[in-house]
């Protein structure tokens, strides 16, 4: 198979300040990570020397993004100077910034007037729209409103739900919607109008058993993945599901979810006093058994020279297939973030297919989140 071979230079990353003025660009940095993630923020983190020429405009609240991918924009939440080995400065900056989706991250989704909770109703990108809307474009009081952020045009995809939120924050909303339907969301530039672009995207079809576009196979056989990391896991496993509604004792509402039976089934209680419906019940029940279904977990590094080019052959939110003849792995998976890694003259892509494994943190988060329900009610 013919290889490609990627340009070995510095992305050329230009700034600007928060009414959209070009301020310069810096390419001369030593080492820049760009994070890109389909459902939650990414992060970009960048070390360059302070005195080079419009180091100084990497200041806190200005953006930052690679040349003209204004759907890879960031803004800057945090610099420093960094220290060598024996503790003393150096010239360096080191700068982190990230994605305007967490501008999202600013609000937190309240309940119309004289509601307990913010609800909709709608297919899925029309209920991420309805959140957006509702908490910075349009929202009750004015002072929640987001300067300059719009909507892209609704496209209404993704299939019919029924959401509501009280005092969620806005962008775990919209991360756990992601994860559950497959939409990836962003925040773009548009530097002509001035504006902030909240977007819905959907990923493409490349998987190897399809025949409409080109297919991405990752593999060492086929020597477009230098290495491949896989976890399977049942640790955390379970798959039938009693969830519990309002009531008390024998009086309170039970639903099942779940047919294995046996040495197979796996139980699960589902704490879900602030719903009353058949329907609110067993959507809670089914999304606490993906939170605990069999786990499977693929990551990699992508060779520097290959026929698959990120960002032309595949991109985060395309489904592809990665394949292990050692292992016997076959999947079809969806690439849900990426690392494009430029240092030492040379430039490097890790990507994480599916999901990332669960750290601690993660794990907590997991905890925390099922007290959410009654703390809020």
């Amino acid at each position: 198979m013919q290889k490609k071979v990627i340009t070995l230079l510095n992305i050329p990353l230009r700034i600007i300040d928060d009414d959209f003025n070009l301020l310069g660009e810096v390419d001369q940095y030593s080492s820049v990570q760009i994070g890109i993630s389909w459902s939650d923020i990414g992060e970009l983190e960048l070390q360059i020397n302070r005195y080079l020429q419009h180091a100084d405009k990497l200041i806190k609240g200005n953006i930052v993004f690679p040349y003209n991918r204004l759907d890879q924009a960031y803004i800057i939440r945090h610099r420093e100077i960094e220290l060598d080995e024996n503790g003393k400065q150096t010239e360096n900056w080191r700068i982190k910034a990230l994605s305007l989706k967490t501008f999202t991250s600013q609000r937190l989704i309240y309940p119309a007037p004289e509601k307990a909770h913010e609800e909709v109703t709608g297919d899925v990108e029309t209920v991420m729209r309805h959140f957006v809307d509702t908490q910075m474009i349009n929202p009750v009081d004015p002072n929640r409103v987001f300067p300059n952020l719009v909507l892209a045009d609704n496209q209404n995809r993704g299939p019919e739900i029924e959401e509501k939120a009280r005092y969620d924050p806005l962008n775990e909303k919209l991360k756990e919607l992601s994860e559950l339907h497959g939409l990836g969301w962003n925040i773009e530039l548009d530097l002509q109008n001035k504006q902030f672009v909240f977007v819905i995207n959907e990923g493409r079809n490349l998987v190897a058993n399809q025949v409409g576009l080109p297919q991405a196979i990752f593999s060492t056989e086929f020597e477009t993945i230098e290495s491949l990391e896989y976890t399977e896991s049942d640790l955390e496993y379970k798959n039938f599901a009693i969830v519990a509604g309002q009531g008390e004792g024998i009086y309170r509402k039970i639903v099942q979810i779940g047919e294995a039976v046996g040495k197979d089934r796996y139980e699960m209680f589902v704490d879900a006093r602030d719903l009353t419906t058949n329907a609110g019940l067993v959507k809670r029940g089914n999304e606490k058994l993906a939170e605990h279904a069999q786990e499977v977990y693929l990551g990699g590094q992508i060779l520097t020279t290959s026929r698959l080019i990120y960002d032309e052959d595949y991109s985060v939110g395309d489904m592809v297939t990665v394949r292990d003849k050692g292992w016997g792995v076959t999947m079809d998976t969806r690439i849900t973030a990426a690392k494009v890694i430029c240092e030492y003259g040379m430039r490097k892509v890790e990507v994480v297919f599916d999901n990332d494994k669960p750290t601690f943190i993660s794990k907590m988060r997991r905890e925390i989140d099922a007290l959410k329900y009654e703390l809020k009610k």
